[in-house]
């Protein structure tokens, strides 16, 4: 990391200078950000937009409810942004990110920001918001474990039902690219009370950083044209809080037994992904080409924003039709682990409607699949 030459003051805690850099302090951004209990649905059109069919065999199994399955509507928690702190109006998200379905709504700030949320919790279950990359206190950190803090510092671990919190964190220069990397980097945010169940029942959003001075007053960066950020979501709803909720309101009803298994190392019962078909590969919340919006035009510099989530995922993100810079090596497949984040640069030289999914065989074969528009340089 490169400080500039100026000093820094000695009076300052010495974690504030490390993070911010000595730099001279930039924007406050200020969200109001709800964990909301929601009905969604995975292929709201009930078709196979893939295929423009109907659902095949394999494709009910998971999209349609039957014995013991739950179907594509199930209850969800996801967060969602609103215009102030009363939490009364929430705040419209653009049409250039309707495409980010499930996931929560973009944070964004420049290094030298701060990004400063007021988050309120009204699911059913204890609550946070756990940030990737940025700089925070313990009061800021969203995740409970034996940290030897207490008092204020744990206010933040999980806020109750009904409760808020107030996250802050700082944009330092280790939040933004490296030198090699371009104007952007891309983080994720996401509640970690429960991770595993958490995240299963949808609680996930992106974080764009901007390296500082390249963005523009709206806080992209300048040197791009368009953004699109895709998660590949593998919702295990089988781990989500509400999976006894959603099978009462939902599945066609199979006795109880049949839908148990016993852990032979463990002993323990526990429900058969199986039986009641659980698992969802979705790209942003939606499957079988159901989520909209992926659009570019020719000649564009668009920058695509990987991420996966949680579970025993490793996902192969390939682009049909066009190509994509990653790190500096040019490919139309990437690869994603758990968790990972991944930037990649596209400038679309084949205008069309062209696939994009997952190439694990299974992923694709459950629906882990979309579409992405590639429209004429001047097309509305």
């Amino acid at each position: 990391m490169r400080f500039p030459a100026r000093r820094c003051r000695r009076t300052l805690p010495l974690a504030f200078l490390l993070a911010m850099a000595c730099a001279t302090p930039g924007r406050t951004r200020n969200y109001y950000i709800a964990a909301d209990e929601v009905e969604w649905n995975y292929a709201p059109s009930g078709t196979d937009l893939i295929t423009g069919q109907p659902f095949d065999a394999m494709a009910r199994h998971y999209m349609e409810p039957g014995p013991g399955r739950i179907g594509r509507v199930w209850h969800k928690a996801i967060y969602r942004e609103y215009t102030d702190s009363s939490f009364r109006t929430l705040k419209p998200r653009p049409p250039q990110w309707e495409h980010l379905g499930m996931l929560g709504p973009l944070l964004r700030a420049e290094v030298g920001d701060t990004i400063r949320v007021v988050f309120r919790n009204n699911a059913s279950f204890p609550a946070s918001m756990h940030p990737h990359g940025v700089f925070y206190n313990k009061d800021s950190e969203g995740a409970p474990y034996a940290d030897g803090t207490s008092g204020t510092d744990k206010g933040d671990d999980g806020v109750p039902t009904g409760g808020t919190h107030l996250y802050v964190w700082p944009v330092p220069e280790r939040a933004g690219p490296t030198a090699h990397e371009g104007s952007s980097a891309f983080w994720m945010y996401h509640s970690h009370v429960d991770e595993v169940a958490d995240v299963s029942a949808g609680l996930i959003g992106p974080m764009i950083i901007t390296a500082r001075g390249a963005s523009r007053a709206d806080g992209t960066p300048r040197d791009v044209d368009r953004e699109l950020v895709a998660s590949f979501l593998e919702q295990d709803e089988n781990s989500s809080h509400f999976f006894e909720q959603n099978y009462a309101a939902h599945a066609l009803k199979i006795p109880a037994i049949a839908r148990l298994k016993v852990d032979t190392n463990s002993g323990l019962v526990t429900h058969d992904p199986a039986t009641d078909a659980s698992f969802r590969e979705t790209i942003n919340g939606f499957s079988y080409g159901n989520l909209r919006g992926l659009t570019a035009h020719l000649g564009e510099r668009v920058r695509w924003y990987l991420m996966g989530t949680t579970d025993f995922e490793i996902h192969a993100p390939h682009w049909h039709g066009n190509t994509v810079v990653i790190h500096d090596m040019r490919t139309d497949v990437t690869s994603l682990m758990p968790m990972e984040m991944v930037v990649a640069d596209m400038i679309p030289d084949n205008p069309g409607v062209w696939l994009f999914h997952c190439h694990v065989a299974d992923h694709l074969r459950m629906g882990m699949q979309a579409t992405y528009t590639v429209l004429p340089a001047h097309a509305p």
